[in-house]
């Protein structure tokens, strides 16, 4: 459904008030689940529609079905001419149409990043089944990122330089800054609840969740659309990387670049995507009928204080981040059945990581899976986090994990059990969701599946 035509469905449907309870039975059979259990608190958020748009594929549902599979979604950069960089390869959403998706006028406007999230929101509002009715005066948004607009700031920059000021866009500085993405989705919506956004780096998609729980707990709303994205393609960009030094250089086997917790990695992907979900209180969507992944059920936030870049080496930081997140979720290391890790394929972070898990689950440690689904799509920076989110919930639903791909010699330093090259059905009730950004920035999400019994 493009711009246009969404905002002709939105004034055709004119905001009515809720379905009648009459209504919902029909709702529930026709979206093949059901309402959340007496057993979840009143309050308690409840994950309730999913929408991704990934190197793997424009929709949440491809995502996950390409991340089962374990097909890469990395390949030769196409959206600018990298000929002359030392990194060649990254993990692009191909296909996708901003355009069609906003109509001309919002797309002019907009930068990628806000673009990417308007899709992904539109996406899990209609998993939701969130009638544009019940998106008012209660909704948030929380769309988190990190780099967000720098490829349309580079490409304004350069147009002022070589033709002067009067090249500029007149979108330029509000299509860029960091909150934009959270205010086109409000806009889009027509959501006039809290509307946020910040930046905690890689972990930025994480912390979305945690605040769209918060906002849910104090009643400050009762659906949250939170999430993450990010674009931030381009020659600037790689340009810096590479002279840092965290990419991956395989430029001539794209597909085998990413390579998590393996002891051949030399670095990580650099992607873009947008991952959003549909956060409610389970009250509210108990009210409407509506079907459930899982709560947000617990989640923690610490800093290394360490380094600009480098995690620290002991990893004891991020597993308080991890044992903090248990705690807040009512549960124990022995409780968990499934670790969504960071895994960025480079040195320092994936032993980081690995020494962070031992540490917060002790000699539970090694019977817990966990694997990274950047080895497919490379790492989504702002949206990385909400992916994480996103990958341990449909592994509550299908009681499957994906792999971590291209872990062929598994280094002697990271010794979990990282789920190698394919998924694996086991059952999964309780996941944590790891993200770890520059700066030191830990966050962890805990997601819990819903009392069926």
């Amino acid at each position: 459904m493009n711009g246009d035509a969404w905002e002709r469905r939105e004034r055709a449907r004119g905001g009515g008030a809720p379905e009648d309870d009459d209504t919902r039975p029909r709702q529930e059979r026709a979206r093949g689940g059901g309402a959340p259990e007496d057993g979840v608190g009143r309050h308690d958020p409840v994950v309730t529609g999913i929408g991704a748009v990934t190197p793997l594929g424009l929709s949440a549902v491809e995502t996950w079905e390409g991340l089962l599979a374990g097909r890469s979604g990395i390949g030769p950069i196409e959206s600018f001419d990298a000929s002359d960089l030392a990194v060649r390869i990254a993990g692009e959403v191909r296909g996708f149409d901003g355009e069609a998706v906003l109509g001309p006028k919002r797309y002019r406007r907009s930068a990628r990043f806000s673009q990417l999230a308007v899709a992904a929101a539109r996406e899990a509002v209609r998993d939701a089944a969130l009638e544009p009715g019940l998106i008012a005066d209660r909704t948030g948004v929380v769309v988190n990122a990190a780099v967000a607009g720098e490829p349309e700031t580079e490409r304004n920059v350069r147009a002022m330089i070589e033709g002067g000021p009067r090249e500029l866009s007149p979108y330029f500085v509000p299509s860029t800054i960091l909150n934009m993405a959270a205010c086109e989705v409000a806009i889009d919506l027509g959501a006039h609840g809290p509307v946020s956004a910040s930046a905690l780096a890689c972990a930025s998609g994480t912390a979305a969740l945690l605040e769209a729980r918060r906002l849910i707990l104090s009643g400050e709303a009762d659906a949250v659309i939170a999430g993450g994205t990010d674009a931030g393609i381009s020659r600037s960009m790689f340009a810096g990387l590479a002279l840092m030094g965290p990419l991956s250089e395989r430029n001539d086997e794209p597909s085998l670049a990413s390579r998590p917790f393996d002891a051949d990695r030399d670095g990580f992907v650099f992607g873009e995507g947008a991952v959003v979900m549909v956060v409610e209180s389970s009250r509210h969507a108990r009210e409407r009928g509506a079907r459930v992944y899982g709560t947000v059920a617990g989640g923690a936030l610490t800093a290394d204080a360490f380094h600009i870049s480098a995690p620290e080496r002991s990893g004891v930081h991020a597993a308080r981040a991890i044992e903090l997140a248990l705690r807040s979720a009512g549960a124990t290391p022995a409780d968990l059945d499934y670790i969504c890790a960071h895994g960025t394929g480079t040195r320092a972070n994936d032993t980081a990581e690995t020494r962070a898990i031992r540490l917060a689950l002790g000699e539970h440690a090694d019977r817990v899976p966990a694997s990274s689904p950047k080895s497919m799509v490379g790492h989504l920076i702002g949206a990385a986090g909400a992916l994480s989110v996103m990958v341990c919930l449909l592994a509550i639903r299908d009681g499957i994990v994906p792999p971590t791909t291209n872990l062929h010699t598994p280094d002697p330093e990271c010794d979990l059990d990282y789920v190698p090259l394919t998924a694996r059905r086991t059952p999964v009730s309780l996941a944590a969701a790891n993200a770890f950004g520059f700066g030191g920035q830990n966050c962890v999400v805990v997601v819990r599946a819903i009392d069926r019994s």
